[in-house]
């Protein structure tokens, strides 16, 4: 019985996976095509991830994931934050600029963490909680490209606010987590300097996570 119950929890997990790769949602028979189980299995599956609301289904019967994974997602982004600061700390104080973390929500980026550096006259004043498209500046691109399979920093200039300069690199390694760590200043950054310093605490912060 135990095995049983560990294997419906493993399927009913990569059934989330799936889901949460794909924003236009799948059907059954892609889902039960794709896990590798009859369409009865999936339903009954489906069926019990939406009576928790971890499932949604449109008028179309596509399966989308639901909104109790939110409140699952907003459980964790204490720890999140937690892990985070000691790497946001050290890029801020090295860069000279605002450091933050940044998380997938839908086709939105979330700052979960962020941190000013104590020794500059002036800097960005970004919030935790801020919240903007993912295709506008570069922590939210840098969340596309990790969708997309690259790895590397962005860099743009006056998208989230005039005047602003921004590099972001992807968080790696995590499949559970679609995140950037970026830095955001008004004084112009060298990607090439300040690229792969994000590069590398991404990377920490991975390790740190995993």
């Amino acid at each position: 019985m135990a095995a049983e119950s560990s294997q419906t929890l493993e399927r009913g997990l990569r059934l989330l996976r799936l889901l949460a790769d794909d924003h236009r949602g799948r059907t059954p028979t892609e889902l039960a095509a794709e896990l590798g189980l009859s369409r009865p299995a999936v339903y009954r599956l489906l069926t019990t991830l939406q009576d928790g609301g971890f499932v949604r289904r449109d008028g179309e019967g596509r399966a989308h994931l639901g909104f109790g994974v939110l409140v699952l997602a907003r459980a964790v982004q204490p720890l999140l934050r937690e892990g985070a600061l000691p790497t946001l700390r050290r890029l801020a104080e090295e860069v000279g600029a605002t450091a933050h973390l940044t998380i997938a929500e839908g086709d939105d980026g979330l700052a979960v963490a962020v941190v000013e550096p104590s020794w500059t006259d002036m800097h960005v004043a970004y919030r935790e909680g801020s919240r903007h498209p993912l295709g506008r500046g570069a922590a939210g691109l840098a969340i596309l490209a990790l969708r997309g399979g690259r790895t590397g920093y962005v860099a743009t200039e006056g998208q989230l606010q005039e005047g602003a300069h921004g590099i972001a690199a992807p968080v790696p390694g995590l499949p559970w987590l679609e995140a950037s760590v970026g830095v955001i200043s008004f004084a112009p950054l060298d990607p090439a300097v300040t690229g792969p310093l994000l590069t590398t605490a991404a990377e920490a912060l991975s390790r740190s996570l995993s």
